[in-house]
């Protein structure tokens, strides 16, 4: 089905589609990190993070084809003025990483904590779509 973004209503619609494929992301980063698959839990956690934040960005009608783009434009809009805190940032840096070093070993410790941020950024971006009475 393509979404609509002419309205609010799609935009809605599609905010509500990435933070529903967020969810997924995060039980399979858990699933991944419970199975001792650290890289795997990284890299679905991250992706958790990364359609959360593009939910939000969908809902000021904003997309883009490069994930730098995506995350910059969230900070500017919704870390630099205060809406989420700035922590939010290090999952790309250990999601790189993770995914294109060759001989990066992921520490369980690193993959709790990435987990742990994902599971904060997705519960954050919820609440914050409630507020706006988007669900």
């Amino acid at each position: 089905m393509q979404l609509e973004l002419d309205d609010i209503g799609g935009a809605r619609e599609l905010a509500m589609h990435r933070i529903s494929v967020a969810r997924d992301d995060l039980e399979a980063a858990k699933l991944n990190f419970e199975g001792g698959h650290y890289r795997s839990s990284n890299n679905r956690a991250y992706y958790a993070i990364f359609r959360a934040i593009s939910a939000c960005l969908a809902l000021e009608f904003k997309a883009y084809k490069q994930h730098a783009q995506v995350i910059g434009n969230f900070n500017k809009d919704f870390v630099h003025t205060g809406i989420f805190p700035k922590e939010i940032s290090r999952a790309q840096e250990v999601r790189h990483a993770s995914d294109y070093d060759d001989f990066y070993i992921v520490s369980i410790e690193e993959a709790r904590e990435q987990l742990h941020t994902a599971q904060e950024v997705v519960d954050m971006v919820e609440q914050y779509l409630k507020s706006l009475d988007v669900q």
